[in-house]
């Protein structure tokens, strides 16, 4: 499962993709994109405070975390 902060990221793209788009049906999709990314986030942040078996741990040190 990825990381919180994965999927933020791909809302962070959508947003730089969208600025780089003309006002009109693409940059709107983009940028709804971007609103389900981040709301995906959000639900996985809180789906990993309710069921902490659920953390990934990072590559670097074996802490968990869901960011």
């Amino acid at each position: 499962m990825k990381k919180a902060s994965e999927y933020r990221q791909h809302a962070e793209e959508c947003r730089i993709l969208a600025k780089q788009v003309p006002d009109g049906v693409q940059r709107d999709q983009l940028l709804e994109m971007a609103k389900t990314w981040d709301a995906l986030a959000e639900d996985r942040d809180r789906l990993a405070q309710n069921h902490p078996e659920l953390k990934v741990p990072n590559n670097n040190n074996g802490t968990e975390s869901t960011t």
